[in-house]
């Protein structure tokens, strides 16, 4: 993971010292989130993506495109047998630092990979239960297990509508195991993310 980290800070030098044009801009969205791994039973869950970017065209064709995001993500839980019913809902709220390599196939179209670092921000396990009627719920602090940092790799596309304002789309591959309260189990982030931008 250090090789990674150091691959994606090398990219961004080189795209600073040879970038013909820079355009920053804000982004922001809708995710699709959910665990993968071993884990059973886990769905996906609805959150938000916000945050800035900077875009650094090298060529025509090729720029990179560091990226700064708060990220809601997470994973439904839901169990249910006869007069017993649970539901689990695990809200991790993340700083994603995505570095995306973009390739313009066309003049508005472009297909997008890069690594991405997440830092946990917060995690809440938020969880209702019903057993022969009678209800308990409750909402616990997850923090501790989870852990702090996360890496992925990102693969994605997007379209240009004018020099301001585009689309994207994006899925996330979790690539490292973010249990911290199992040392034999081995989670990962999956998230797919619709976002608009806006270049200034």
């Amino acid at each position: 993971m250090k090789k990674v980290i150091l691959a994606a800070i090398a990219v961004m030098a080189f795209g600073f010292a040879n970038a013909q044009d820079v355009k920053f801009g804000l982004k922001g969205g809708i995710n699709l989130s959910r665990f993968s791994g071993d884990i059973e039973d886990a769905s996906s869950k609805i959150g938000f993506q916000v945050g800035g970017f900077a875009e650094f065209k090298l060529t025509d064709k090729f720029s990179i495109q560091p990226e700064l995001l708060y990220s809601t993500q997470g994973a439904k839980f839901e169990e249910s047998e006869v007069n017993y019913f649970y539901k689990e809902k695990i809200n991790t709220n993340y700083l994603n630092v995505p570095v995306m390599a973009k390739y313009y196939v066309a003049s508005k179209f472009s297909v997008e990979a890069g690594p991405q670092i997440g830092f946990l921000l917060s995690a809440k396990d938020k969880w209702e239960e019903m057993y022969y009627g009678e209800k308990n719920s409750g909402t616990d602090d997850a923090k501790d297990d989870i852990k702090s940092v996360s890496f992925g790799l990102n693969v994605g596309a997007g379209y240009d509508f004018t020099e301001n304002v585009s689309v994207g789309v994006r899925y996330n591959f979790g690539l490292s195991n973010i249990s911290d309260f199992d040392s034999d189990a081995k989670i990962h982030n999956n998230v797919v993310s619709l976002s608009v931008g806006y270049k200034f």
